[in-house]
Order: structure tokens, then sequence, then C-alpha cells
């Protein structure tokens, strides 16, 4: 059993490694901003460390352009996929650029690990591979407490998306932190965490590609080690559908056009406490990749280019400020 999770968990790392190594100077470019002053007032790259139960944690913040620290700003948390950091994901996501049009803040934390190839723990491993993991929820939360003291934070709109696994770990979040956190993005992750307990309704909008051979849509497969397996995308939607409260049937549209190399498909459960929704964005074609950006390496599989995941979640945040 042991040597089948090494397996599953060094085929992942070497994806992600891969993702890492092509990113190059692109990435390493982000990983030294300037010295962080004890407020951010002006818009840039910022570099912050706290510690947290001993260890110490990172992360960086971009505050837009036209940023005014007179007023209260949505803040949205990127998080990293498995083997990658809070630089490889500005440059993963490409939400500075969305971030200096629509006005919000992006805060990118990193994981912990070995190097530059760090991981969330979102709590899906058994057994052995689960021990002595970091609380990434303490983490995050002290992180939300240090955050006002250098930008002027909107309380009501803090966000979080996440790529694979920190798309898990934006699902721990909204069950962990749903009094902080108004609503979450997972982009090709889904839910690991055994019970999820959230306080207030978490609207949830989901993208995932039917062709993701990583994190596939569907439940794993029988070969997956018990200790890593998951269940089904549409499992995900529908815990946060009764979670939320929301309407069983979804209103269903679609938003490639004729003629697009890729069909893409929303799902949209509304009607939920406190207006909640739960949105499913479905790549017919997509592997595990960020819509609207090119992916860093071929074997990951190919990515909408006819749908923004950028555009379209943030168009949902704006909806879903926290009641």
């Amino acid at each position: 059993m042991k040597s089948g999770i090494t397996r599953v968990l060094w085929a992942i790392l070497l994806v992600q490694l891969a993702i890492g190594l092509a990113f190059g100077p692109a990435a390493s470019a982000q990983e030294a901003p300037p010295k962080s002053p004890s407020t951010m007032t002006r818009p840039g790259n910022y570099s912050r460390t706290l510690t947290v139960s001993k260890l110490k944690r990172e992360y960086l913040v971009h505050v837009p352009k036209g940023y005014d620290p007179q007023t209260p700003t949505p803040v949205v948390l990127a998080l990293h996929g498995v083997a990658m950091n809070g630089p490889l994901m500005v440059v993963f996501s490409g939400l500075n650029s969305k971030a200096d049009e629509a006005g919000f803040i992006v805060v990118y934390p990193s994981g912990t690990g070995v190097g530059p190839f760090l991981k969330w723990n979102a709590r899906g491993l058994k057994g052995d591979p689960a021990e002595g993991k970091a609380d990434d929820v303490e983490f995050i939360s002290k992180l939300l407490d240090e955050l006002p003291g250098h930008v002027n934070v909107d309380q009501k709109r803090v966000y979080a998306a996440g790529i694979s696994n920190g798309g898990m770990m934006s699902y721990l979040l909204a069950g962990e932190l749903s009094d902080r956190i108004a609503a979450i993005a997972p982009v090709a992750g889904k839910i690991v965490c055994e019970d999820s307990k959230p306080q207030r309704p978490v609207s949830v909008i989901h993208f995932h590609g039917l062709k993701d051979d990583i994190v596939p849509f569907g439940r794993s497969r029988e070969s997956t080690p018990s200790a890593i397996k998951t269940n089904s995308v549409e499992d995900s939607i529908q815990t946060w559908v009764k979670l939320n409260g929301c309407n069983e049937t979804p209103k269903s549209d679609t938003l490639s056009k004729e003629g697009d190399e890729m069909r893409v498909t929303r799902k949209t459960y509304d009607g939920g406490r406190d207006g909640a929704e739960v949105v499913l964005v479905v790549i017919e074609e997509g592997g595990h990749t960020w819509p609207g950006q090119e992916p860093p390496v071929g074997f990951i599989g190919k990515s909408a280019k006819n749908i923004s995941a950028n555009d379209l979640m943030w168009e949902f945040f704006k909806k879903h400020p926290m009641k």
C-alpha cells in the first residue's frame, strides 16, 4: 500500500515540478519583491513572512494600480498546487493583471515542503501520509489577522481561489473559515476533507476540465491508493448545494460559441440562503489547467482560450460579498 501511495504522489510531484521548471526566469523574478514596509500604501509587489506554530511562513501581496489606502479593498487569496509556491502561482494564474484592471488585492501564500516545491494540507490524506502536516487553516487565519495592518482590507470581500491542491485548500477554507471567506473559486481541485461545517453559506464557482488526468472529473480510479482517493467533482458540487440550501435543479447555459475549439458549459444552482450560489463551469476538452491562461507544459492538457477563469470568478465574487 505504501509503495502505491508513493508512486501516485511522485507522479503528481513530477507534473508540478515540470510546471515549475517551465516557468523558469519568469517565476524566479517574482521571488524577490522589494522589501516590505510596515504599511503597503503604494501599488506594487510585497513579500512578507510570519511565524505560525514555530514555522516561518511566506506570502506575496500584489497591491493593484490605483489602490487608495483610504478605501477598503477586496482581497483574493490565490493558492498554488502541489510542488509549486506563491511566486509560481503569480505566473500560473495571471491574476495580477485582473487585479490591476478590477482593483482588488491578490495574496499568494506559500505552503510547506522542500525548497520552492510546496503543498497544502487540505486534509485529504489518511494514515501515514497525513502525519506531521502543517495546519494551513491556522496559517491562513493568522495571515488574515495580519494583513489589515498593512493594507486596507474590505473584510466583507475576502475570497479564495486555487489550482489543484490549492483548489482543495479553498474548499477547506470555505468550511473552516466561513466567517472570513466570502466565496471561493476552485480550479481543477475537489473536496478532500472528510466534513465541511460552514457557519454561513459560502458561494462556490468551480472550474474543471473533463480531460483532467491529474485530478479527474469523476471519482478516483479503483487502482488509486485509498489514502488519497477523491470523490467526483459532482460530489463536491452537491455537497455545497446542500450546505448552502440552493435549488437542486440547476440553470444551464453555454459559455462557448459555435465554432470554438472547446465547448464550455455552466450549471448554476441558485436560491441559496442569503443569496448563495454554487456554479460549475465544465470545459469539455480541458485538462489540468487555468482557463484563459497558456499551459506551461503540454502534457497537463489543453486550456480554454474562449473563457477566462479570472474574469468569470471576479464577476462571481462581486455578486457575493459576505452578508
